[in-house]
């Protein structure tokens, strides 16, 4: 008897975050910290997508490595970890936005913009910075569904998954903020 399917016992292992993650929670702290390392780059690279500048990112990327080891614990494995580690980096974006308004130490998010590796190439330079800058005074959740879309190049199903809310409202939040990008540029 023939079968197209071959038992090959690989989608049983655990991918090698998902054996990090076993690892870190159950004390490892080497584990913990190659978890970090092999995730460090991409929560800078969010940070500063969110942020616009590179030191604000520093410090949101130093907020999220020290509250993944109270969280990680409480990673089911329902999403994928990086979608679960964008939504703790987006709130710690927001946590040090909202300290920072609350303390009245309002600061201009807006005027410098992430470094020109973190934008995309195909766009001349100054355009794009005129673009970013508009993304980042969109409405929160407008901002975060054009940046997870455009910048990160997910699927509106995927950027749902790490917004919390379906891809259809994905969808209404892009084509908001297109309206509103409209009026800004």
């Amino acid at each position: 008897m023939t079968s197209e399917f071959i038992d090959t016992g690989v989608m049983d292992a655990p991918t090698a975050d998902e054996a990090l993650i076993a690892r870190a929670v159950g004390g490892d702290r080497v584990a913990f910290g190659e978890l970090i390392e092999r995730h460090y780059d991409f929560v800078f690279r969010t940070a500063c997508k969110w942020c616009g500048k590179v030191s604000d990112a520093e410090d949101v990327a130093q907020e999220v490595c020290i509250k993944l080891a109270s969280t990680l614990r409480s990673f089911d494995g329902r999403s994928a970890f990086t979608s679960w580690l964008y939504r703790i980096t987006l709130n710690a974006v927001r946590d040090m936005q909202r300290a920072r308004t609350r303390h009245g130490r309002r600061l201009d998010r807006y005027a410098e913009v992430a470094p020109d590796e973190y934008l995309p190439e195909q766009e001349d330079a100054a355009a794009s910075r005129e673009l970013w800058e508009a993304v980042r005074r969109l409405p929160e959740q407008q901002r975060d569904a054009v940046l997870l879309i455009y910048s990160e190049g997910m699927s509106h199903a995927e950027a749902g998954a790490v917004m919390g809310c379906k891809e259809a409202t994905v969808s209404w939040h892009v084509h908001e903020a297109r309206k509103t990008l409209r009026g800004l540029l």
